[in-house]
């Protein structure tokens, strides 16, 4: 964590300095004006507000029906990927410390010889090694919540919720360029109930799940399949003699159904997701009126010989499981995409919705505005075309898409009737099956960004075989040179919209005159095409758009970091002061080292460009200054 760049500021350097009060913008009618429009105060609207939170000259509101914040229920699961990008936001170590770790799944299935009884089947490691430096987590979706609006309040914008504030109509003049959405809000507090606010935004975000307002606004519509299965979850205090009740467990019954058991933060609490059976083709899971002591009375069932004595229901729901997803992610038809861009988007449940089994409601909702946001800043901040943010919609509907066709299938089978065949001969139920098959996939790793303006291609992919193109950056153990402090690589990316450049040294390679390192910084640095000087402001810092870093072979005390390049110490601030954290040596202490495990040529090196939500963009020799300048041109705007 990096601050005083500016000066010296006493207290917690989580809180930034508040950026000069900018009042509300209004015109002549009285009409409220904002930049950006966020409706919903879930995963994907705050995950996009703490963004946009960080750059007060985008004026941001965001909205909820709600009359505040949540306090419990509702999402849990954590995967790695989320957790990646947690550590981007600075709260992944509060979590760590808070959460419950699922580092182990168990599987029950009924016992052969009683079949009227459950049995354990073994267990396997819920996170691969090496999967990621991240552990999977249980959390209440309250305190991301809470996570989350605390780096709003705490930012330059100072920015805070309006909450009891419903969409009623939003509309989208295509002739106007400036404040095209005009949205109206309708208040829901009880001695304001009725009364309509109205705003102009550039651009409105529907984040306001499943039956979401803004997108029937935009002409969407959720098209899919039910599955007619009913569920009921509730997270609980209670007693039991179940052994495996801190460890998350797949329980599956012969007659009565499945329960999934995920021990939660705290020590005490846990969540039981209990099947409650097929539902008719015109069944609705509101018509059978369940209640809790009925759901409790079920688990008993599944759980037999096992028992659950409840003490205290914390929250509880039922469901009904659907796959469905909408046609695009904005309000631009396809066939004119070519001559109009995106002001209305929507994403998480807005625009998909699916099974909880996998844990992936919340995590994919997250994934979507993360992607979103860092797009928005460039063409806020003049960096990119507005044509841009088409690319939101192509990226992450393919994604959704590959979401709910695999959740569907892994419900389908996990949910099935129990029979022998679910049973095969090596021992290992469909259930444990399914769960081995999918853990890149529910870990929020199966995402892959195909070849785009933004994602290039495939050809140096031989020089990092394991940073692989269009998918996250993976993360590996490195040691800080100036300060020898061992830390992971990828943390050192932050949620701040900057691009990144990984250069990872050749063999002999330590920074010298004449060495590939030393030149891809002397062009960065000072090159007629160099994409640091063509895109960055004179009164910006020299990393503002693209940070740059290097990784070397050697360890830290075989080389100096008073000879690395210039551009690997620059100078930053009002001060001018030296950025010591540019440059990395290989941790030689575990055996493996980053080069080693992520597949690096060490022979020749390779740069490795990474966007600003953490996706290898590109893979390049250490001297393709061309193809690297090329890359950025496609959709970076020049200085003017």
């Amino acid at each position: 964590m990096q601050y005083f760049l500016n000066g010296f500021r006493p207290g917690d350097p989580r809180i930034k300095a508040a950026a000069p009060k900018r009042p509300a913008a209004y015109t002549e009618g009285g009409i409220e004006e904002v930049d950006v429009l966020i409706v919903g105060c879930g995963p994907a609207g705050l995950t996009l507000a703490a963004q946009l939170a960080g750059f007060p000259e985008i004026r941001t509101k965001i909205v909820d029906r709600e009359p505040g914040p949540i306090e419990k229920g509702r999402a849990d699961g954590v995967n790695v990927r989320s957790m990646e990008m947690f550590q981007a936001f600075g709260f992944a170590g509060t979590v760590k410390q808070e959460a419950y770790w699922a580092n182990e799944t168990a599987f029950w299935i009924p016992d052969p010889d009683h079949p009227g009884n459950i049995k354990r089947n073994g267990s396997v490691k819920d996170v691969e090694d090496d999967l990621s430096e991240m552990p999977h987590t249980l959390i209440s979706q309250a305190r991301i919540h809470e996570l989350y609006l605390d780096i709003m309040r705490n930012s330059p914008s100072r920015l805070e919720p309006d909450y009891s504030l419903k969409l009623r109509d939003l509309t989208v003049d295509t002739s106007a360029a400036d404040h095209p959405v005009t949205v109206v809000l309708e208040r829901m507090e009880p001695d304001r109930e009725g009364q309509t606010v109205t705003v102009r935004a550039n651009y409105v975000v529907g984040c306001d799940g499943a039956r979401s307002a803004v997108r029937t606004a935009i002409g969407g519509e959720l098209r899919g399949i039910s599955a007619y299965q009913a569920f009921g979850v509730m997270d609980v205090l209670a007693t039991t003699d179940f052994p495996d009740i801190r460890m998350k467990s797949i329980i599956e019954s012969t007659s009565e159904g499945s329960v999934t058991v995920l021990p939660r933060e705290g020590g005490y609490m846990f969540r039981l997701y209990v099947q409650l059976g097929k539902l008719e083709q015109d069944e609705r899971i509101a018509d059978r009126k369940v209640t809790p002591e009925q759901i409790v009375a079920k688990a008993n069932r599944i759980l037999h010989p096992y028992s659950v004595d409840v003490k205290e229901i914390v929250w509880w729901s039922t469901y009904e499981v659907g796959h469905r997803m909408t046609d695009k992610f904005d309000d631009v038809p396809q066939d004119e995409t070519s001559t109009r861009n995106p002001r209305v988007f929507v994403a998480g449940d807005a625009c998909h919705t699916h099974s909880p089994r996998g844990g992936q409601g919340m995590n994919v909702s997250m994934g979507d505005t993360f992607n979103l946001g860092w797009k928005l800043i460039q063409v806020f901040k003049g960096r990119s075309d507005p044509s841009l943010l088409h690319s939101y919609s192509a990226e992450r509907w393919n994604e959704a898409k590959r979401l709910v066709d695999t959740n569907r299938d892994w419900t389908r089978a996990t949910s099935a009737p129990q029979g022998e065949s679910e049973l095969k001969k090596t021992g290992i139920h469909i259930a444990q099956e399914q769960f081995n098959l999918n853990r890149t996939f529910t870990g929020g790793l199966a995402v892959c960004y195909p070849p785009s303006v933004l994602i290039g291609d495939a050809k140096y992919q031989e020089r990092a075989t394991g940073q692989t193109v269009g998918k996250r950056f993976h993360s590996a153990p490195v040691i800080r040179l100036a300060d020898a402090k061992p830390m992971q690589l990828g943390h050192v990316a932050e949620a701040d919209g900057r691009w990144r450049i990984y250069a990872f040294a050749g063999k002999g390679d330590a920074g010298q005159p004449g060495s590939a390192i030393h030149g891809l910084s002397a062009f960065l640095e000072s090159g007629e095409e160099s994409p640091v000087v063509k895109y960055t402001r004179p009164d910006e810092d020299i990393d503002a758009v693209i940070d740059y870093r290097a990784v070397f072979q050697q360890g830290f005390r075989e080389i100096s970091h008073g000879d690395m390049p210039s551009f690997l110490k620059p100078s930053k601030g009002i001060y001018g002061l030296c950025d010591y954290e540019k440059v990395f040596c290989a941790d030689l202490s575990g055996g493996k080292d980053i080069f080693d495990m992520r597949g690096i040529d060490r022979d020749n090196g390779c740069m490795i460009v990474v966007r600003p939500d953490q996706y290898v963009a590109h893979v390049l020799p250490l001297d393709a200054y061309g193809e690297l300048a090329a890359f950025f041109g496609g959709f970076l705007l020049p200085v003017s």
